[in-house]
């Protein structure tokens, strides 16, 4: 085998609008990239509850302001789906 590079297996990543290619968000683009990217729906107020009782996704705040990195979102998301499973019998 020659040492040719091969393309790394990579999920394509959605078409996103231009609003929501930035690197860090406001809540309501944070909720409509969820939905977009991950499938997942969660309204915007949700989002600010769970500044006060904890259990989303992290963010930068910038005065009044919260901006959600995108990794972040991802990075969050990804744990809120979980893990892939071949059966509903399998052990969480």
């Amino acid at each position: 085998m020659t040492n040719e590079t091969r393309p790394e297996a990579r999920t394509p990543e959605p078409c996103l609008p231009p609003a929501l290619r930035k690197p860090r968000l406001r809540r309501w683009e944070a909720a409509e990239y969820l939905e977009i990217a991950h499938g997942i729906s969660i309204a915007p107020a949700t989002l600010a509850k769970m500044v006060t009782t904890g259990g989303g996704p992290h963010f930068h705040k910038a005065l009044r302001t919260p901006l959600y990195p995108r990794d972040e979102l991802d990075r969050w998301a990804a744990e809120r789906l979980g893990k892939l499973r071949a059966s509903s019998s399998e052990v969480a």
